[in-house]
């Protein structure tokens, strides 16, 4: 499944927006996360693993507690989301438009049913992409 390149703002304080690219990433072998790359034009891009249900759920309905939350914003000519993502060196609160985002997690659905993400995951490269992944820059 290829994958899918979004434009976005980031939101560097209330009256402040960046816009950047994003490259959202579905791997069958690893259904339930969804790769996030922040492209930026100056430095290194930011990689973060989010799980898929959680993006799902987010463009429409508050969703996730923690490091990463999502949530729709106000109704409006075009429909987006905010994304906030929280660790001990970064805290990034993006604006990105729901409806292209929404039809690629449904596709994402269509290739991997929910029920089947788990099915034949490989638990150690799992955790070790977890654990060595988010916020981290990419070489």
């Amino acid at each position: 499944m290829p994958p899918l390149y979004l434009n976005l703002d980031q939101m560097l304080d209330e009256f402040t927006r960046l816009p950047m690219r994003a490259k959202f990433r579905f791997d069958p072998e690893m259904a339930a996360v969804i790769t996030v790359e922040f492209l930026a034009e100056r430095g290194p891009s930011l990689i973060w693993l989010i799980g898929r249900e959680l993006l799902h759920r987010g463009v429409t309905s508050m969703s996730g507690t923690g490091d990463v939350r999502m949530w729709p914003t106000l109704p409006g000519e075009q429909p987006s989301s905010w994304l906030l993502l929280e660790s001990a060196e970064v805290e990034a609160l993006f604006e990105l438009p729901t409806e292209p985002l929404a039809d690629w997690l449904d596709a994402t659905y269509r290739t991997v049913a929910a029920e089947a993400e788990m099915e034949g995951l490989n638990w150690d490269d799992f955790l070790t992409d977890l654990l060595d992944g988010p916020g981290t820059a990419a070489a």
